[in-house]
């Protein structure tokens, strides 16, 4: 059984939904994202969604779109992500990771040898935003046989029709996207919500992950209600960048008498909110 596939029957037999953080990787530079990295498992994250910087995220508001910059101007790459995924599983081999990006830089380091350097590192699935299910031959299909799952997005727009196409060759969850727009954007209506994901559990028979536009613990516990894994990426990198932003001083430069080390415990204290709020929705 996958880590990812534990996860799922942990959470069930507890009869509570699942928290998910997203951060980018390398945002605002190794250093600091591998330390968040490591202590999100603490602050309650059941599954971990880390991003891989690129340079043209269309799916992503400007929240995640700038902590892609951040990660890249210092110096961040596929290779350095995978790096942090074996930092990672050092000290935690029971936490589900899950590399969320878009096709091109996986392309250019080379399937073959990604999903190879994935397995070793301890990567449990990909979300490919870019890669539709047309496109399973690139990198679904050889992933599923690595052993690696690969998750897909459903949207408001998904009719069933394209909804069957979707779920075709996927494994460890469904990802819907709760709002027809970019990430951060707005939030879906309530029962649309609610409606959308009974239809995909139908469907899929997998569990069922809700993200985009999740942005306060009120708004995440209302979401575990009806989903299996509650994502919240936005609210985290803006918590950073906010965090960033007032460590530096009067001329722009960052302080370096705490400042790195607020910029990880704010997101940390965040996430410890939005777990909380999770964990408390269906009792």
């Amino acid at each position: 059984m996958t880590r990812i596939a534990r996860l799922f029957d942990a959470l069930a037999r507890e009869g509570r939904s699942g928290f998910a953080p997203f951060i980018m990787g390398g945002d605002p530079d190794f250093a600091r994202s591998l330390a968040l990295l490591k202590a999100l498992p603490g602050a309650g994250a059941d599954l971990i969604e880390l991003g891989v910087a690129f340079t043209d995220p269309m799916a992503d508001g400007p929240a995640i779109q700038a902590a892609g910059l951040r990660a890249l101007d210092a110096g961040q790459t596929l290779a350095k992500t995978l790096s942090m995924v074996r930092s990672f599983r050092e000290g935690d081999d029971r936490t589900p990771l899950v590399l969320m990006g878009y096709y091109n830089p996986f392309y250019a380091y080379g399937v073959d040898r990604f999903l190879k350097d994935a397995a070793a590192a301890g990567v449990d699935g990909l979300i490919i935003v870019d890669l539709p299910p047309e496109e399973d031959a690139e990198l679904c299909l050889p992933a599923r046989a690595a052993g690696l799952d690969f998750i897909r997005l459903a949207t408001p727009t998904s009719d069933d029709a394209r909804l069957r196409v979707v779920l075709t060759n996927i494994s460890g969850f469904v990802y819907y996207v709760s709002v027809a727009g970019v990430t951060g954007a707005g939030t879906g209506a309530r029962g649309d919500v609610d409606q959308a994901v009974a239809r995909i559990k139908n469907a899929a028979r997998l569990p069922v992950g809700v993200g985009f536009g999740i942005k306060t613990p009120e708004a995440a516990a209302a979401t575990a209600r009806i989903a299996d894994l509650v994502v919240v990426g936005s609210a985290l990198v803006d918590q950073l960048a906010a965090t960033l932003c007032a460590a530096k001083g009067p001329a722009g430069v960052e302080r370096t008498n705490g400042g790195a080390d607020s910029a990880v415990e704010a997101v940390l204290a965040l996430t410890r909110e939005l777990s909380a709020a999770v964990r408390r929705a269906r009792l």
